[in-house]
């Protein structure tokens, strides 16, 4: 839901174990999740993919899930037949055994992997906040982020997600190995940054908001009425 969080929808599933159709990592103890509508350096796609091929070398257990279609949304595009995975998976060595490319999926398999995650990575440059991101944060999953003005927003480091410099993949790469070392212990963040989208972005709060606004401006009360519910 780009606009809000239907909250029973994204509710936490505690212990979740992946399962899909084409991915079956039911057995997996630590997954690193990463979801995009493309690849791309806007989203911080590289500097995921070189974090995400230090920890695997670290972590033996690791699995690495990217969630999203191989293409530029975001930003200059590379010259034709070229894209960011298919130069991060030349750049790079993974152990492509543990490493998992979903493509787009259903929007119910896509709220399983954020439910069964056990660090979420998002990164963003000074860009539109990722409605992924809400969404992941209501699931009550553990983000690990870009330090970057737009996640400021809704991540505060340590309370409800995790920050680390967007440049700088080994930071990155460490911050995400802290969280996994210790996302047994880190349920106070969680259910702070559940508590914190549903009470500010729920859908059910947020479209009377917007229809207001609309409503506002369209009979130029400019800036808007505060506190009117008609």
């Amino acid at each position: 839901l780009h606009d809000g969080v239907d909250t029973n929808f994204f509710k936490p599933a505690p212990g979740a174990r992946l399962k899909l159709e084409n991915l079956d990592l039911s057995h997996a103890d630590e997954i690193l999740t990463y979801a995009t509508r493309g690849m791309e350096p806007y989203r911080g796609f590289p500097e995921f993919m070189r974090a995400a091929a230090r920890l695997q070398k670290e972590r033996p257990n690791l699995h690495v899930v990217v969630v999203g279609e191989d293409r530029v949304a975001y930003g200059k595009k590379l010259p034709e037949g070229e894209s960011w995975k298919g130069r991060m998976l030349q750049e790079l060595d993974f152990d492509e055994n543990r490493l998992h490319f979903t493509g787009l999926l259903p929007y119910k398999d896509y709220v399983k992997v954020l439910q069964a995650s056990t660090v979420q990575a998002y990164l963003t440059v000074p860009f539109v906040l990722s409605w992924s991101l809400i969404e992941t944060l209501a699931c009550g999953a553990l983000v690990v982020a870009s330090n970057t003005e737009p996640v400021h927003e809704v991540i505060k480091d340590g309370e409800t997600g995790f920050l680390a410099d967007f440049f700088d993949h080994d930071a990155f790469a460490d911050r995400i190995a802290y969280v996994l070392d210790n996302h047994k212990d880190l349920d106070h963040v969680r259910k702070a940054a559940r508590k914190f989208v549903v009470g500010n972005y729920a859908l059910k709060d947020l479209l009377p908001r917007h229809i207001r606004l609309i409503k506002d401006v369209a009979s130029g009360h400019i800036p808007p009425r505060e506190g009117t519910s008609d």
